[in-house]
């Protein structure tokens, strides 16, 4: 009997130390980081990747109309004669944006102010604007809005399909 207590007892000790070494291998953490870095890349990083590529795509698009409407209102401000031409307004402009083909809606219009209250009463006449400014002189302006409805080339779930940018650019008329 004693001789099977010292088998049995020499067989759970075997047992127990081989247990042991599986216990201290499945705790080892070497490769645990690389897993979760790559986890969490997966479910934040590529969505994260998309919206800026998306909204890059946007920033692009809205400074080519920023940069139509100013083109328009710089051809409009050489003269009181260019500032009623919306015809060769809205061509400078959708030049400007040509990569955006015929989406671009430009939209000149002229006005008035007072040149010491500029930011105040508009006018649509000279001789209107003269009338009301108590002091200083009537200015003449040209604003240009431009705006076109965009389609990104990448589409992400969740965000809109297309979106509408507008841009207005404001000078004044040289004389």
């Amino acid at each position: 009997m004693n001789r099977l207590r010292h088998a049995v007892m020499q067989r759970l000790r075997r047992t127990t130390s081989a247990l042991r070494g599986l216990g201290r291998r499945l705790r080892d953490e070497s490769g645990s980081a690389l897993i979760e870095l790559a986890l969490t890349m997966s479910l934040i990083g590529v969505p994260l990747l998309l919206a800026t590529v998306h909204f890059s795509l946007l920033l692009i698009d809205a400074t080519i109309i920023s940069n139509a409407a100013h083109a328009g209102a710089e051809y409009g401000m050489i003269s009181t004669t260019t500032a009623s031409d919306t015809s060769y307004i809205i061509t400078a402009a959708q030049n400007d944006a040509s990569g955006l083909g015929t989406t671009l809606n430009v939209s000149p219009t002229t006005f008035f102010a007072c040149s010491n209250d500029i930011g105040g009463t508009q006018y649509t006449t000279q001789s209107a604007a003269t009338s009301g400014c108590l002091s200083g002189h009537a200015l003449q302006f040209i604003q240009v809005v431009a705006s076109a409805t965009v389609t990104p080339a990448l589409s992400v779930p969740g965000l809109a399909k297309s979106i509408t940018l507008s841009s207005t650019s404001i000078m004044e008329v040289q004389e």
